[in-house]
Order: structure tokens, then C-alpha cells, then sequence
């Protein structure tokens, strides 16, 4: 992204998390499930894939857990992609 001209900002989701107000308006109309880490351990034990939680209880536990919360999550002019998105960090 660097090398395309654009300028990062990190936040390290560990120390400065995400607050349930933040994940809501980042997912806007988004389907809630995208932002959900399948790798992350609460995701597999709870069966997320299989059994999603409701949107109001992911944001709060992506909240509260912010491993959960499937990475990186870019941002640009009002575009965001989540994961590893090579597509869609092509088109930003």
C-alpha cells in the first residue's frame, strides 16, 4: 500500500481496541460475519461458522476480543477490506 502512495496509520487492536460504537459503523450494512476470525479460538470453540452469532453479540465480542476480529481491516475513502484481500486492496 505504501509503495501505491498511500499513507498508513496502524492501530494495534490489542492496546487501543475497537469500541462496540467503532465496529458498528465500521461494518455499516456489511454482512457481520466477514469481520469474524475463523482462526481465532472463541470463533472455533462457539462453532461460529456453523452457528453465527447474532450481529448485536459479535460486535460485542469482537469488543471484548479484539483477536476475534478477522485482520488486516483497511480503510480507504470510505472502502473497507477485510482479511487478505488482494482483489480488494487492488481496487482501492
Amino acid at each position: 500500500m505504501e509503495n501505491r502512495g498511500f499513507g498508513l496509520h496502524f492501530r494495534d487492536l490489542a492496546k487501543d481496541r475497537l469500541s462496540a460504537a467503532e465496529l458498528e459503523k465500521l461494518i455499516g450494512r456489511r454482512d457481520h460475519t466477514e469481520f469474524l476470525n475463523p482462526r481465532n479460538e472463541i470463533y472455533r470453540r462457539k462453532k461460529m461458522g456453523e452457528n453465527p452469532p447474532s450481529r448485536r453479540e459479535a460486535i460485542r465480542m469482537m469488543a471484548k476480543e479484539p483477536n476475534l476480529i478477522r485482520r488486516p481491516v483497511v480503510l480507504c475513502g470510505g472502502r473497507v477490506v477485510v482479511g487478505f484481500d488482494r482483489d480488494g486492496m487492488a481496487h482501492l
